[in-house]
């Protein structure tokens, strides 16, 4: 998803299975089509190392995680990435599971994101929240003290956790 441009009709020609011909209209794709071209090549190429399953449950993830639009029919007709609207699907996400207890007093968002393995350490989460680059739900996290509570989770019983821009965890609210 994060290639260039440029590169997109290339890494189509390189990476997948699709016919040469549905490749080439990539040179007159812009905006949107050019970032569902984009997504056919995540997925193709994800198919293709990992197998169907793991592409299709990385492109669900995907899809409900950034609020991707599906790609359109015409688009490369020939690959079987789901072309259905996003349903809520965030299986592939990682997920942790805390108790109701464990939020008594709240739990720091630093040892949270480490213990959870959305940061290689608390020194590597506080950093990150020094350079704001972590959010709890849609809440930028702004001080390296800030714990997730249970109003965190507005009534339900999960809450995402943001790593940048791509990385997300899932924390589950148990009894």
């Amino acid at each position: 998803m994060n290639c260039d441009d440029a590169d997109v009709e290339r890494f189509l020609k390189l990476f997948t299975f699709l016919p040469l011909d549905e490749i080439v209209v990539v040179k007159k794709l812009v905006d949107a089509q050019l970032n569902m071209a984009k997504t056919v090549l995540a997925y193709e190429a994800t198919k293709i190392a990992h197998g169907v399953e793991a592409a299709q449950a990385a492109w669900h993830a995907s899809a409900e995680a950034f609020h991707s639009r599906s790609v359109d029919s015409e688009l490369f007709p020939s690959s079987d990435i789901p072309r259905n609207d996003v349903h809520n699907d965030i299986s592939a996400i990682p997920r942790y599971r805390i108790s109701k207890k464990d939020l008594e007093g709240g739990l720091l968002i630093t040892s949270t994101c480490a213990k959870a393995g959305l940061t290689q350490s608390m020194s590597e989460a506080k950093r990150l929240i020094e350079q704001g680059g972590i959010y709890v739900g849609n809440r930028q996290v702004k001080t390296v003290n800030e714990k997730i509570l249970v109003s965190d989770f507005e009534g339900t019983k999960e809450l995402r956790i943001r790593k940048g821009k791509k990385k997300y965890l899932v924390i589950e609210l148990g009894n």
